[in-house]
């Protein structure tokens, strides 16, 4: 033979030979994340916070899956589906062979109750006997926002793999939403041994079990070695997701190796994480937005839009975007990110203009701030993937809203509690920070969930217009792309036009980790994924 063609084969084997040394995943280990806050609670139909979710990812799942670093569907614990002509009848054929953590069997029945249960009328129908749904202790706060009580009109188990849908109107998003987190399908009997508790004592299908939640600490996930997709992990034993609030530490663990994986890192921290030879980075644009809102629930912010749009001429959102976000963000023009189609490139950039904020206060009736009292502008305790320091931002606005004559200050809470009391829209509430990553890639989970607060009172922007409100049901009402985006494009000008929120920024996602972390992979929905994620010797 040819000395050059062996030397060549010798080469080519021994490549592919480290390649796929390089690449066979090694089970065991216990990985270690440490994120910003603790999660709110563990049920899926019941939480709207990514700390939350981020358990629920990896304990839970839906009937559909988002592929790796996509939006794309794909079969999860549903094998298939078809959807009627008239977009009204959705039916699924599920997985056999799954079970719960808990050892009972996953199937259509347990799919009826999961979404059952969060129906405020319950026109369902179980294979056999079923279970009798126990009455909501509080509001499914994303069933609500998303009008599921308004698209959905009964739900049946067919027969033990086979569970139908029954639309009260076309709905394009359904699909997509329910491969979101509030459509997890959990074990009824673990759910009825005890409700209340069941926040806290999760069970699912998915690749990881839980073991034990420490408040304020850890939360413990251990492999689920009954898991029923074999195609790839779970490889870790265990998976310890740490609470760190404070950025700064949160990095320093990382650097002395008592985590694997920093969420949220200070943005001067990545560039330290570059030059760390035991780091690595992933990086990811952000499907997300970090907004200011109103408490429209009060005057003058209710009906006052010079004053709305007032204060968005006063914020240096530039400054804030360049001194705090370093390099990691860019400047909200919409209320969606510029990835996603429906994003509408004619709606003005806010002016940051002290002169122009002032003209617009004095039009509002309070000139130079007179008759204006000291307002509140809560601001966000935690890092999250669309602001990374709330408190600092809330500062840097007071900041600039004193320079027009606005006098105000920033108040805050821990994380649940906050989400809490916006939710509830107090008095005492103002101005308040809040952001948002998009859970399906569909911009109705961006326009509707967010802004209409004609659609549920568990809106958290509780603006009320009609046209909006318009734009969103045709917007879920029409299936044909091109017509849905341009909807969307029409409710991204409204919103610039009446201010019910000032957008500031899309983030760029960027976390440090250790190389021995292998396979991790930011998700566009900001779910955590530990199922392939193994750990190198």
């Amino acid at each position: 033979m040819n000395r050059t063609r062996t030397l060549c084969l010798c080469l080519a084997l021994a490549l592919g030979f480290a390649l796929s040394a390089q690449a066979a995943p090694k089970p065991g280990g216990t990985l270690v994340f440490g994120r910003g806050g603790d999660s709110v609670g563990l049920d899926p139909a019941y939480e709207t916070d990514g700390n939350s979710f981020m358990i629920g990812d990896n304990v839970f799942e839906a009937l559909v899956f988002y592929k790796d670093e996509s939006v794309e569907l794909e079969p999860g614990l549903a094998e298939s589906w078809t959807i009627s002509p008239d977009g009204l009848t959705y039916t699924f054929k599920l997985r056999r062979g799954v079970t719960f953590h808990d050892g009972t069997p996953f199937n259509a029945n347990a799919v009826v109750f999961s979404h059952g249960r969060q129906m405020k009328e319950r026109k369902v129908k179980f294979f056999g006997q079923g279970w009798e749904i126990p009455p909501q202790e509080r509001t499914p706060e994303y069933w609500v926002s998303m009008e599921m009580d308004k698209t959905v009109e009964a739900i049946e188990a067919v027969d033990e793999y086979t569970v139908v849908y029954r639309l009260k109107r076309v709905e394009a998003p359904f699909l997509a939403n329910l491969g979101m987190d509030f459509a997890d399908i959990i074990s009824p009997t673990a759910f009825l041994k005890n409700p209340k508790e069941f926040v806290r004592n999760p069970v699912g299908t998915g690749p990881f079990r839980f073991v034990k939640w420490v408040k304020d600490d850890q939360i413990v996930l251990e492999k689920n070695k009954q898991y029923w997709d074999k195609r790839g992990g779970p490889y870790l034993d265990r998976v310890i997701f740490r609470a760190i609030p404070e950025n700064s530490v949160r990095f320093l663990e990382l650097k002395t190796g008592n985590i694997h994986i920093c969420q949220f890192p200070n943005p001067a921290d990545i560039e330290l994480a570059k030059k760390d030879p035991k780091m690595k980075l992933v990086s990811q644009p952000g499907m997300n937005i970090g907004y200011l809102g109103f408490n429209h629930t009060k005057e003058p912010w209710k009906s006052n839009v010079k004053l709305r749009q007032a204060i968005a001429h006063a914020i240096n959102r530039k400054a804030i975007v360049d001194n705090i976000y370093q390099g990691q963000g860019q400047l909200a023009r919409n209320n969606i990110p510029p990835t996603m189609w429906g994003y509408n490139e004619q709606v003005p950039l806010i002016e940051y203009s002290v002169e122009k904020a002032k003209a617009l206060l004095a039009e509002a009736g309070y000139p130079e701030g007179k008759g204006l009292e000291e307002i509140t502008l809560w601001s966000m305790p935690v890092a999250r993937p669309y602001n990374p320091e709330g408190l600092k931002v809330g500062v840097a606005m007071v900041a600039d809203l004193a320079k027009v004559g606005i006098r105000a200050r920033v108040v805050s809470y821990e994380w649940g509690t906050y989400l809490k009391r916006q939710r509830e829209q107090p008095p005492d509430m103002d101005l308040f920070q809040l952001g948002w990553t998009g859970d399906n890639g569909d911009p109705d989970n961006f326009l509707a969930v967010l802004f209409d607060g004609l659609a549920s009172s568990a809106i958290r922007t509780q603006w009320h217009n009609e046209r909006y409100h318009e734009l969103m049901v045709r917007g879920r009402q029409t299936t044909d792309p091109a017509q849905r985006a341009e909807i969307y494009k029409q409710a991204n000008l409204l919103l610039y036009e009446e201010m019910p929120v000032i957008p500031i920024a899309h983030s760029t996602v960027t976390w440090p980790m250790l190389k021995k972390v292998m396979d991790f992979k930011l998700h566009p929905t900001a779910s955590i994924r530990m199922k392939n994620v193994w750990l190198e010797k």
